[in-house]
């Protein structure tokens, strides 16, 4: 897009399907190479990315071409196929619907990389939900418990 200049960082972060604990740290690196792919061929740039047993953080500096949704929903829908194709498990790998997305500063990009790198100490004292809702009550995010993530805690 000719003299278009942007600078939009945005954390998306999803969950696997039925809160499962799938994604294990002997496919993690793997899946996250894969996920950097995604984004690379969408013309935007992977800051951080964590895959978490049960959900995934990603920072990503995104191309203005690229909605948000778009590029969470190629996320999602490239990689469950890519995971599937690799028959890690017997029954299909699903992500669940939805997604949480987050904008930063340029200032604040090196917290939220050490942030991110930082889940599996970070989730030995909060659940994944506590730091979700945590998320969107310092985002002033409205929310409807009805229509958040599936919790199996």
């Amino acid at each position: 897009m000719a003299n278009t200049y942007t600078q939009l960082f945005v954390q998306i972060i999803f969950t696997v399907k039925f809160k499962e604990r799938l994604i294990y740290e002997r496919y993690r690196i793997q899946l996250e190479k894969y996920i950097c792919g995604i984004i690379k061929n969408k013309n935007s740039k992977p800051f951080a990315i964590y895959c978490n047993p049960d959900h995934t953080h990603v920072l990503i500096g995104i191309d203005p071409s690229i909605s948000v949704s778009d590029m969470a929903k190629c996320i999602k829908s490239n990689s469950s196929l890519w995971i599937n194709e690799q028959k890690w498990f017997n029954d299909t790998f699903k992500w669940q619907e939805g997604f949480g997305a987050f904008s930063y500063a340029k200032s604040q990009i090196d917290s939220v990389v050490k942030y991110i790198l930082n889940q599996p100490n970070h989730h030995k004292s909060i659940t994944f939900r506590d730091e979700y809702l945590d998320l969107l009550k310092k985002s002033d995010i409205d929310y409807n418990e009805n229509y958040l993530f599936e919790w199996f805690n």
